[in-house]
């Protein structure tokens, strides 16, 4: 077996342990889930496991307490394959009134999950993502979010990732079975993830057929939307120009099946207080848990990439908030874009949960950064502090070499110097 990466979900799972009777972990397939819990787990249980599943689910059906015996913290991998194990878990943390006791992973939402408790105080959730590029090694972590929000104000690094080899990264993704993979073995194997996907898994989901070619379809006009607020209009009308017919609630209910898969994560916008009366635009942006889904399903290579600049940037900023919201995990934060009906917009904003805040526009070359700075400083003379914290930080997140504090206050840095 492949050794283990290090995942920063590691003492998140340990802190939730020590919170709550039981923790639930939820991801896409191949994201780790398992693996991450077994580095804890005292005793397994596999429904998937072929030998056994047909047992494990008649028991479940009749006495699922029984499923439950064992060392703890116990795992119950794929547990959606059972829905009664969720009433069962909660019951039996009542019961032995103890912390730490059970940890449930699954890659999909269970069909019709109808429970008699939602397991709040019993049962906490864990969101776990492909890798970030601290976790895959990528990125020297020289820079940390965690120190610039403590009020650090100097900064000095150097990434050492190419263009050429962040193209590849997009392609690779963050799938840790990927990780130290060549080039064609990572292309092969996000090519099978959305394969599967397509074919099988949003299928499964609801026990509603879906058609591959319409699937396929929706999801290449997601790739080619990704980092944007499409509307389902705007997709559905994308669609069509693939000779692929569709109609609004159908794309509606494929992409809930997406996001029933965590194949897909829009960004929220942020509502924050402002001085003006300028109305805020609340449609979320566009990203798949990785951007090697976009790449995969439109059949880009790193080399297609590289001519393509315009794509490679808006991929760019979906590795960058995928990286940002794993980050943000770690801080006890999350993250948002912001745009108003000005045009007036911060790629993305990173809001802890004390209140203190951060805005961050994504760039990949430093032609670019003037431009980006100022609408940062704009962005920021449009809040209203007098309600809110001042930013903690500005930060220009980017694709160059150096990490630096510019005069303006405003911070450049590389994606492959950042850590949480």
């Amino acid at each position: 077996m492949k050794t283990y990466i290090p995942r920063l979900a590691d003492d998140l799972l340990q802190m939730a342990l020590r919170a709550a009777g039981a923790v639930l972990i939820e991801g896409p397939k191949w994201s780790g889930k398992t693996r991450t819990a077994q580095q804890t787990a005292k005793s397994v249980l596999m429904l998937q496991d072929p030998d056994k599943q047909k047992s494990y689910l008649q028991t479940a059906a009749i006495k699922p307490t029984l499923l439950l015996e064992g060392k703890t913290p116990r795992l119950l991998d794929e547990w959606q394959m059972a829905p009664v194990l969720w009433d069962a878990v909660r019951f039996v943390v009542d019961q032995r009134d103890r912390t730490g006791q059970f940890i449930l992973t699954g890659s999909a939402v269970p069909v019709n999950h109808v429970t008699a408790h939602t397991g709040t105080g019993r049962i906490s959730r864990l969101r776990m993502r492909p890798m970030s590029l601290f976790e895959s090694g990528d990125s020297s972590g020289t820079v940390s979010l965690r120190t610039l929000f403590d009020g650090d104000t100097e900064i000095e690094a150097i990434s050492s990732i190419s263009i050429e080899h962040l193209a590849f990264l997009l392609i690779r993704g963050g799938w840790p079975a990927s990780i130290g993979a060549d080039d064609a073995i990572a292309q092969k194997r996000a090519n099978d993830y959305v394969d599967s996907v397509i074919n099988l898994d949003v299928s499964r989901v609801d026990d509603i057929e879906k058609d591959p070619g319409k699937m396929r379809a929706l999801m290449r006009s997601l790739a080619r939307n990704v980092a944007t607020e499409a509307t389902m209009q705007t997709l559905m009308l994308d669609m069509e120009t693939e000779d692929e017919s569709i109609s609004m609630p159908t794309v509606s209910q494929y992409i809930q099946a997406l996001k029933k898969i965590f194949v897909i994560e829009d960004m929220p916008a942020w509502n924050p207080s402002i001085r003006s009366k300028t109305p805020l635009r609340t449609s979320p942006k566009r990203h798949f848990t990785d951007p090697s889904i976009a790449t995969a399903v439109m059949g880009l290579s790193a080399k297609r990439l590289l001519q393509d600049f315009n794509t490679f940037g808006y991929l760019f900023e979906s590795l960058c908030i995928r990286d940002l919201r794993i980050y943000a995990d770690v801080l006890d934060g999350a993250v948002y874009h912001y745009r108003d009906k000005t045009g007036l917009e911060s790629d993305a904003v990173l809001v802890l949960r004390d209140g203190s805040w951060a805005a961050i526009e994504v760039k990949m070359g430093a032609h670019e950064f003037d431009a980006a700075a100022e609408t940062l400083k704009k962005f920021v003379n449009r809040v209203d502090t007098r309600k809110m914290n001042e930013p903690s930080f500005l930060m220009i997140l980017s694709a160059t070499e150096f990490a630096y504090r510019r005069k303006d206050g405003v911070y450049v840095v590389p994606i492959g110097c950042l850590k949480p």
